[in-house]
């Protein structure tokens, strides 16, 4: 039995997001169109934009979220990172997380949780360029324990409530506290 494509299968969950999410039914046709681009959008190297994977960590409660203060973008944002060629973006929102915070038992949802297109600023040596970023909602084990790597200045759980009405916070954490509110 022939393995199935990697691209197939993400295409397939860009579609099924747009069904699901019909206001990012827009975002999921833009992140599925760069899917097969001839310039590998799975590499970071692609300055025209790239795909990227974070994670909505969640507590066992449900009612926290982690962030982390990111030490290039000096902002609060989910933990995530570049694919570097990897074509499971649900996995690479995974292994992130797990990197940023050094938790352990994590657990990550099968469906695509909300997609986010976002300029990335120069930075020394790398100019500006977008990021296409997949967002998945990943569980925290029994130990919720982190630790700080060395990618962020500090990590902190948030009350989810608290991000959703946090005039302060970036506008797509915003979106997907409410989002994650709206389906508890």
């Amino acid at each position: 039995m022939q393995e199935p494509d990697p691209l197939d299968m993400l295409d397939a969950a860009f579609a099924a997001h747009a069904r699901r999410r019909p206001d990012q039914a827009a975002s999921a046709a833009e992140f599925a169109a760069l899917l097969r681009d001839p310039e590998d959008p799975f590499l970071r190297t692609r300055l025209a934009g790239h795909f990227t994977a974070s994670a909505w960590l969640v507590d066992r409660s449900r009612t926290r979220v982690l962030l982390t203060h990111h030490r290039k973008l000096g902002l609060w944002l989910q933990p995530g990172g570049h694919a570097d060629g990897d074509r499971d973006l649900r996995q690479v929102a995974l292994r992130e997380a797990e990197e940023e915070s050094g938790l352990a038992g994590l657990s990550a949802d099968p469906a695509i949780f909300d997609l986010d297109r976002h300029w990335i600023p120069d930075h020394r040596d790398v100019p500006g360029h977008w990021h296409y970023d997949v967002r998945y909602v990943v569980h925290a084990g029994e130990d919720e324990r982190y630790v700080v790597s060395a990618e962020s200045i500090a990590l902190a759980w948030r009350d989810i409530r608290e991000v959703r009405d946090d005039d302060r916070a970036d506008a797509s954490l915003r979106r997907m506290a409410d989002r994650w509110l709206g389906v508890q």
